[in-house]
């Protein structure tokens, strides 16, 4: 029991762990009116990524909500998310395992994914943030 105590203050105190948290799978968001790159990229994004992030980035129990203060772009660049989608990620924030990489997701896609994205999270109030 002292181990996991410790265990815990250890990965509370950590300034790389984040304890992200999002009601039941589920955050709730403005779809704001797109751009045509950004509704390009709400149709690829609903197709592809929301089998697990949920339809318009709001999150599952599969896979986190992306409309989320910790992807802003001061934290998670536009460059993270293209190296997502191609290479995939080892888990770092959430409890939802790795995330595989995309290989049905092309450049172009990619491109207006993230530009939805970043539309979906402005709209939402999520805005650059310097990472400490």
């Amino acid at each position: 029991m002292k181990f996991c105590t410790s265990l815990l203050v250890l990965v509370m105190l950590s300034p790389n762990v984040v304890l992200a948290d999002h009601r039941k799978g589920h955050v709730d968001v403005t779809v704001p009116a797109l751009s045509k790159m950004g509704a390009t990229g709400q149709r690829a994004f609903n197709e592809t990524c929301a089998k697990c992030h949920g339809e318009n980035g709001t999150g599952t129990m599969k896979g986190p909500p992306l409309v989320h203060p910790i992807y802003n772009p001061g934290h998670h660049n536009d460059k993270s998310i293209y190296n997502a989608m191609r290479n995939g990620v080892r888990q770092h924030h959430w409890p939802y395992g790795d995330m595989p990489k995309q290989t049905s997701v092309g450049f172009m896609e990619s491109t207006a994914i993230v530009k939805f994205i970043r539309e979906m999270q402005e709209a939402n109030g999520i805005v650059y943030q310097q990472h400490r």
